[in-house]
């Protein structure tokens, strides 16, 4: 699929929507439009889906109708893996995920969520624009049939989230911990001591409420829309992981869009992803203080012992070429 100029000035990233077209009107006449269906398993209010409102209300607008975006939240089209089973298949649906789902695809994308090399959001949206980065993205579309729109959705910095005060890697011995389930989530959350437990996220809250969990990690504003602090007593500020993800879509529907309207919802899903990160950037810390305000306790620790756990990560996964890579576009 040749790209539109909106793509190279933007990373992108992973497979977002499939596409219905649907007639309607008086006999004689034709209203053709294109639906798409863009999931998330965030909340409404979250960063992401205030993103998401504002990315169909523009392309609606800029399309003249032509392209029409309905919007779900809170896992209603399923769980992220979910839907991307369902983009690759054709279906109409689209979502917002962490990249290292599709490194099952192009192994090379799970370096965007390695623990610990990204400080800043900044630093991760940089490395997204490389020619390095799009170049795994084309190849994505080629092996997945996975198109990326934009990958500048910021979520925020994965956090502990546990019953007992952590420290150490050696407080998280023996505590089961949800996270994503791609190897390297799995092998981060192993090597900072804890049992990594994959399930999906709109079962995470009942977990911890039955105990079936111990722990969870997660960014900020998802702890606050989730409710999670009703089921947690310890946030512990690992940061352990720069949440960057990408609104994605399946090829096939992709490419009954017309060129002229892919340019169109190429760039405005890079200016809903820049507007979706300053939310989750000044909405993070205020969502932290509202889950220390409800008798959760909201801890520093220091990063030193985590940084050292994790190391081997980079080795075990073979991600040490890319981490150089990532280095070397940020200049240290």
């Amino acid at each position: 699929m040749k790209r539109t100029s909106g793509f190279v000035r933007q990373a992108t990233i992973l497979a977002l929507v499939a596409i219905g077209i649907g007639a309607a009107g008086l006999p004689g006449t034709v209203d053709a439009k294109t639906v798409l269906r863009i999931g998330t398993v965030l909340a409404p209010g979250d960063p992401m889906g205030q993103g998401l409102e504002k990315f169909k209300k523009d392309v609606e607008a800029a399309t003249g109708g032509e392209v029409v975006i309905d919007v779900f939240h809170n896992s209603q089209l399923g769980d992220t893996t979910e839907m991307l089973d369902q983009a690759r298949a054709g279906a109409n649906v689209g979502t917002v995920t962490d990249v290292a789902r599709l490194s099952s695809f192009v192994p090379s994308l799970a370096i965007m969520s390695a623990p610990f090399l990204f400080d800043t959001y900044d630093q991760a949206d940089k490395f997204a624009l490389s020619r390095t980065y799009i170049g795994w993205a084309d190849e994505l579309e080629e092996k997945a049939g996975l198109v990326m729109l934009a990958s500048n959705w910021y979520q925020g910095a994965r956090h502990a989230l546990t019953q007992k005060p952590v420290k150490a890697p050696a407080d998280l011995k023996g505590v089961k911990m949800r996270t994503i389930g791609a190897p390297v989530w799995i092998e981060t959350i192993r090597a900072m001591g804890a049992e990594p437990t994959p399930m999906a996220w709109g079962e995470v809250y009942s977990a911890l409420q039955l105990g079936t969990i111990d722990a969870a990690e997660a960014q900020p504003t998802a702890i606050w829309g989730a409710k999670l602090y009703e089921v947690v007593k310890h946030v512990t500020k690992t940061g352990h992981i720069q949440l960057v993800t990408a609104l994605v879509v399946g090829e096939a529907a992709w490419n009954d869009i017309p060129a002229e309207q892919q340019a169109i919802v190429r760039d405005l899903a890079v200016a809903s992803g820049r507007y979706a990160s300053a939310l989750t950037i000044s909405l993070g810390e205020k969502a932290l203080q509202d889950v220390a305000a409800s008798g959760v306790t909201v801890s520093e620790v220091d990063l030193a012992p985590f940084k050292e756990a994790v190391r081997p990560v980079f080795s075990m996964l073979k991600l040490e070429k890319e981490a150089q890579i990532v280095n070397g576009i940020l200049g240290r």
